[in-house]
């Protein structure tokens, strides 16, 4: 019984080394887009990257509900777990952020 635990205590350590891995590879990786104002394209895309990706879990709340640092750890985090490319990320941060 005690050799069971410890298997699954071992396997969920390794589950969260893994995860914190690729969240710092995602971010490595992450491209670093030059910043400044969206055009509209952008900012349509960023709205319908937010309705397909972040609306299927999330209500619609205020961006004044976070703070931009706290917007950029939030989707950071989302990034993985709705599997978005760099570019969305960015998109939808900057959707976030304009709204503050």
């Amino acid at each position: 019984m005690n050799t069971k635990r410890n298997t699954t205590r071992w396997i969920v350590s390794l589950s969260g080394l893994m995860m914190l891995i690729l969240v710092i590879s995602l971010t490595a990786c992450q491209s670093t887009a030059a910043d400044g104002e969206m055009d509209d394209s952008d900012e349509m895309g960023a709205s319908e990257i937010w309705e397909r990706n972040c609306a299927r879990c999330h209500n619609i709340r205020s961006p004044s509900t976070l703070s931009d640092k706290q917007w950029e750890t939030a989707v950071m985090h989302m990034r993985v777990r709705a599997n978005l490319t760099p570019k969305e990320q960015r998109l939808i941060l900057e959707l976030l952020k304009a709204g503050n």
